[in-house]
């Protein structure tokens, strides 16, 4: 029976080390299998994760500590006794099996986390709640990015993307997609931008409340009625009325969904 390898790192930094300004700790994670194709999990709840594409063979992790946070909370006072220290410790671990990487930033209070990855990765998947914003660029695969409080901007990549935050734009520029892989783009306050190159194909469902859709392509819009749906509960009738536009580019291809509620959206040819 093979044995599949696997590795653990963690990094502890004492209360103490995040009085310093611009805290920098770093993790180096080795593949089990250099060179082919791996997959790269990150959790954060509080602050900023950025992944970058390059050429070297391992994961780099950097990770920031939130000084600033740190020099609020000793100004904080309680029935007349000032707090000095306590609830900033800075815990990041990672875990490394069979090419598939997981980081986790746990509650610690974070300004950010910064990867450089090998450029062959096959998945990529982001998730940060707090104070923070999301970059990705430079990579190939299969990506899902969820945000809440912050923007996610994600440049030169190939493959798809579902992109999802609450307050904060999706800006996302592809170098080539996955011809046969549906992808989203949501956001609830923001506009979405997307660039795609000249000959992607695509079943679009656009959406926005408080804004307007533009576009470079041609495309094909369904001008049929919106559809109309009437429901009676409790003696109560409900008319709903199908606010989303559909349209086809270069004859049609896998659903593309944009949505947001206050933003525009842009729909953008690669020049």
């Amino acid at each position: 029976m093979k044995v599949l390898p696997m590795t653990f790192f963690s990094l502890l930094l004492a209360v103490r080390v995040l009085a310093q300004t611009g805290v920098k700790e770093q993790l180096v994670i080795p593949l089990s299998e250099p060179g082919k194709p791996y997959k790269v999990t990150v959790h954060v709840l509080n602050g900023s994760i950025k992944v970058v594409g390059y050429e070297g063979k391992d994961i780099v992790v950097d990770v920031f500590g939130d000084s600033s946070h740190r020099h609020r909370e000793d100004g904080e006072s309680s029935g007349g006794m000032r707090r000095i220290g306590g609830g900033s410790g800075l815990e990041v671990s990672a875990q490394e099996n069979d090419n598939t990487v997981t980081v986790n930033g746990g509650v610690s209070k974070l300004s950010g986390i910064s990867l450089k990855v090998p450029s062959n990765l096959t998945a990529l998947k982001l998730n940060t709640v707090n104070d923070g914003n999301i970059t990705v660029s430079n990579v190939s695969g299969e990506m899902e990015i969820n945000n809440v409080n912050g923007s996610i901007t994600v440049r030169d990549v190939s493959g798809s993307v579902v992109a999802n935050t609450v307050n904060g734009p999706i800006v996302v520029t592809f170098k080539s997609i996955d011809a046969k892989a549906p992808m989203a783009f949501s956001t609830l306050n923001g506009n979405v931008d997307v660039t795609f190159p000249a000959d992607f194909k695509s079943n679009l469902k656009l959406k926005t409340d408080r804004g307007g859709v533009f576009t470079d392509y041609e495309i094909a819009v369904d001008k049929s009625q919106p559809q109309v749906k009437k429901t009676e509960e409790n003696h109560m009738y409900k008319l709903n009325v199908d606010s989303w536009i559909y349209g086809k580019v270069n004859g049609g291809g896998p659903e593309m969904m944009m949505k947001t509620m206050t933003g525009n959206i842009y729909i953008r040819k690669a020049k």
